[in-house]
């Protein structure tokens, strides 16, 4: 007559349509328990290694910051909408990607790409993003931080000769660090902060200061508009501009040769400018 044994030793019990000896009965017992360990164990180590499974939503994220180093314009949810997403299309156009953008304030962009929330974006090499993402081997735009002034001032040539003037800066620029040495009292800079950059200019212009603290790519666009009689400008320092793509996004080495090998082939300042969206 056929029997059932039951094997127990975790929660709940198996039960099983055949006849089991002593022995057996305590191997298989130990042996749920140990795959019951191995797989958790195996989760944890997935979720610390960044290879649990992708994400359910294909569509890349592509974040950018919400203070750009361009003049940028309101989108209908008022929401400022920079040229760099402009390239950001053409790139994932031509890759045959779904995507969609966010824009964040510079230190939450830089958290989600940590932790892969948001999956792209075009910015500078900064050391925090490096152990998480990996960055285009060449950049993909540059600009120059210039000091603007009008007429014959003491000549600024570096972050150092600004200690003692009274100037200008623009609303959310950490100036790729200099913003600290602008900020400490011991250099005795007299520091205006304006609201956008055509406020600065404008506060220029009726000498509420002597310089300004502007990067070209945004100055230009709002000298070419609204020129200054007789204003001038030196260079400070460059700014390189690159693709960063979450190590998070799964065959992230790959993609990322994918995409640097578009955008060798585009003409990127005039897509910046709006003037296009083919190669050059």
């Amino acid at each position: 007559m056929a029997c059932c044994n039951a094997v127990t030793g975790f929660k709940g019990t198996i039960v099983f349509p055949f006849r089991l000896t002593p022995g057996k009965a305590v191997f298989l017992a130990i042996f749920f328990r140990i795959t019951a360990v191995l797989m958790i164990f195996s989760l944890i180590v997935s979720a610390h290694a960044g290879t649990l499974p992708p994400k359910d939503n294909p569509k890349i994220e592509y974040g950018y910051p919400d203070q750009s180093i361009f003049v940028a314009s309101v989108n209908a949810q008022n929401r400022p909408e920079s040229p760099m997403i402009r390239l950001a299309g053409v790139l994932m156009e031509k890759a045959g990607l779904d995507w969609y953008s966010v824009a964040y304030p510079a230190r939450r962009l830089f958290w989600n790409l940590k932790n892969g929330t948001t999956d792209f974006s075009i910015l500078v090499k900064a050391s925090t993003l490096q152990g998480h993402c990996i960055f285009s081997r060449a950049p993909v735009y540059s600009t120059t931080l210039r000091v603007y002034f009008i007429g014959d001032k003491p000549p600024v040539l570096d972050g150092k000769d600004l200690a003692g003037k009274k100037i200008l800066t623009i609303l959310g620029y950490s100036y790729g660090g200099l913003l600290k040495y602008i900020s400490d009292p011991a250099n005795q800079i007299v520091n205006l902060v304006a609201p956008t950059h055509q406020s600065a200019f404008s506060m220029l212009e009726r000498k509420r200061a002597d310089y300004v603290l502007d990067y070209e790519s945004a100055a230009g666009d709002i000298l070419a508009e609204y020129p200054i009689k007789d204003i001038r400008s030196h260079p400070i320092s460059q700014l390189d501009i690159y693709l960063v793509l979450s190590k998070a996004y799964p065959d992230a080495e790959n993609l990322m040769r994918r995409l640097e090998n578009i955008v060798e082939s585009l003409d990127v300042r005039g897509i910046l400018k709006g003037r296009g969206r083919n190669s050059k």
